[in-house]
């Protein structure tokens, strides 16, 4: 009888929706998902089968590679009213759910008709068939015949009779639905559930962001909380016991969206890596040691990294300080260092990535997952499969040789990665032992971020645009080999200098000393807090120290000037340190005097020269 009640609802439904579709275009469309099949094949076949009892099936690829079998499209309440009255006459498989379009992709043929070009209120032109009395049993319920139609915008009259060679249809069973259940009749049917099934529910409740214990199939008060949470989530009565019929809800979503993403276990065999990967959205690309790496597939804009090499806790922490310099890991996100693990959150308003490695008998195992912050929700479930999933299997990593690294090869292991780059970098030089590092005005302008030879994120304390300096203070304890000793008494036009700074930025990783001499105690203008250099200099070297013989600071190198005039080569420009170490009196900083006066200690050779200059020049870098 329900059935007969459902189907004459149907065909009144059917002949009143085009009125419905024509006043209200504008809405918001939805389909009613019945099924996914891997195949085109299996697809297609489905289809032709549903098409015989529904006269608006269509099919799409879908996002995920597979091909989905849709019913409508509807507004919101006819689609849900829909599904509900389907399911409650057991006429579709009891895990379809209402899909928004945004994950089908082009459709394909199905039975002789097309589908239409794109997602659409235009169904398949699949007539549907109607069994009639004679196909079928004795004691099968009355059936009421539906209008025969080629689109439901459309619904023609069915002929009175078929013609005589037409095939006989009969109607498949469909199994009856779940029913109803009080609590305790609910907790009596979960009594059977095996521990497979259990665990199943509980991944499921992961899933969707309502559990966050261990999986081991126990219903303890953290399941029941998440069974609660789930069910005011899927506006039903919160008491922590799933019903059948909501439990089979439950996986029928987990296991469709598992199915979307292509979440499939894989092992890793060379890396010695077992981990769930969402392989609809990256494909496997290379082994390139330590690291196995999964590119975005069709512009998912996901890509995944196992990690796996040997390695002690010093291997680990290095990898850790390495890993922050790439593209892929902005610098804003939490960190988390531990002994034998780290984790890495990583986010911009471009990309966001996670990564997690760990320690264990020697080796070095770990995963890192890339994704665009608008795929936030989906992605956050993926982290969960691939969190929950990670394991390291035997005792093999990528790098067989179980030998440490130093910072330079390990940085070569990346020569294939987008390193992420300063927007520039310019010479600065240590004040005091606390680290604090004077540089150039220049350093530090419009940046998102500043770091102090490459890891030490700092803050600027001061800045003075008429002298065009710049002073910072690290934002972790720094311990510097050197700091400046600054002249007491004016050097002679005409003295040696040397310049110890960073010309090429990031691509060196120590300080070039660069050789001129002082030409004149001012500016071309005059300016007394100028000093005039014979120096051959490159933009990285503003803000380096400008040393004299006996390895004073006798000044501070300024960026080349900007402007009409081209002044000849070799001409530069520093901040006297006299001017220099005034203005820092005034900001309470205490700049060292030299023991001894400019041009009258004793010279140093090159290899001193450049010794000092080592320890006291630093990198600084203005990141976004």
């Amino acid at each position: 009888m329900k059935r007969t009640i459902f189907l004459l609802w149907l065909g009144a439904a059917l002949v009143q929706m085009p009125a419905a579709w024509a006043q209200d275009q504008t809405q918001t469309r939805l389909w009613v998902q019945i099924e996914a099949r891997p195949t085109e094949e299996q697809a297609a076949e489905r289809a032709r089968a549903y098409a015989e009892i529904f006269p608006d099936v269509s099919s799409y690829r879908l996002a995920s590679g597979w091909y989905g079998i849709v019913l409508g499209p509807y507004g919101p309440e006819v689609a849900q009213l829909r599904l509900d009255d389907l399911l409650g006459a057991g006429l579709i498989p009891r895990d379809s759910f209402i899909a928004d379009g945004t994950a089908f992709r082009e459709p394909f043929m199905q039975a002789g008709a097309p589908v239409a070009a794109e997602p659409g209120p235009e169904p398949m032109a699949e007539p549907m068939a109607v069994p009639g009395p004679e196909d079928l049993p004795e004691d099968a319920p009355p059936v009421v015949e539906l209008p025969r139609a080629t689109d439901p915008l459309d619904i023609a009259p069915a002929p009175e009779e078929a013609p005589d060679d037409a095939p006989a249809v009969v109607a498949t069973p469909a199994p009856p639905p779940l029913p109803d259940e009080s609590p305790e009749q609910a907790r009596q049917s979960e009594s059977a559930l095996s521990l497979d099934e259990r665990r199943q529910i509980q991944m499921a409740l992961q899933w969707f962001g309502h559990y966050a214990s261990s999986i081991d199939g126990a219903f303890g008060p953290g399941t029941r909380a998440s069974m609660s949470a789930w069910q005011q989530a899927t506006a039903t009565e919160p008491t922590g016991i799933l019903t059948t019929r909501q439990r089979a809800d439950l996986l029928a979503r987990f296991r469709a969206e598992q199915a979307e993403l292509g979440l499939e276990p894989v092992t890793e065999t060379q890396a010695g890596i077992g981990i769930t990967l969402p392989t609809a959205l990256v494909r496997f690309d290379r082994y390139d040691p330590p690291f196995v790496h999964w590119l975005e597939r069709d512009g998912s804009g996901v890509q995944v990294m196992l990690i796996s090499e040997p390695g002690d806790q010093g291997t680990l922490h290095g990898l850790y300080e390495i890993l922050q310099t790439l593209e892929t890991v902005p610098p804003d996100g939490l960190r988390e260092k531990r002994a034998e693990s780290f984790t890495i959150e990583g986010r911009s308003d471009r990309v966001a990535s996670y990564t997690h490695a760990e320690l264990k008998g020697g080796l070095i195992k770990g995963y890192m997952l890339v994704w665009n912050p608008a795929d936030d929700a989906r992605m956050a479930r993926v982290l969960t499969a691939m969190r929950s999933s990670f394991r390291s299997l035997g005792d093999r990593a990528l790098d067989p040789g179980l030998v440490a690294l130093t910072a330079d090869q390990r940085r070569g292991m990346l020569a294939g990665l987008d390193l992420r780059q300063p927007k520039l970098s310019r010479s600065g030089f240590f004040l005091d032992d606390k680290g604090t590092v004077v540089t150039t005005l220049q350093a530090v302008e419009g940046c998102a971020r500043i770091t102090i030879d490459r890891d030490t994120d700092a803050r600027v304390t001061l800045t003075d645009p008429a002298l065009g300096l710049a002073v910072l203070a690290p934002q972790a304890p720094l311990a510097p080999r050197a700091t400046a000793a600054f002249a007491t008494t004016a050097a002679r036009p005409g003295t040696a200098v040397a310049a110890a700074g960073y010309p090429y930025g990031e691509k060196l990783t120590a300080p070039t000393l660069t050789f001129g001499a002082l030409e004149d105690l001012t500016g071309l203008e005059g300016e007394p807090h100028l000093l005039r250099l014979h120096l051959d200099t490159l933009d990285g070297d503003a803000g380096a120290p400008v040393l004299d013989g006996t390895g004073a600071v006798i000044g501070m190198l300024l960026p080349k000037p900007t402007g009409t005039r081209q002044l000849p080569a070799k001409v530069a420009f520093a901040l006297s340190s006299e001017a220099l170490t005034a203005r820092l009196q005034q900001a309470d900083l205490q700049p060292r005097p030299t023991a001894e006066g400019a041009g009258t200690g004793t010279g140093k050779s090159p290899e001193d020269l450049a010794r000092i200059g080592d320890g006291l020049a630093a990198l600084v870098s203005c990141w976004d």
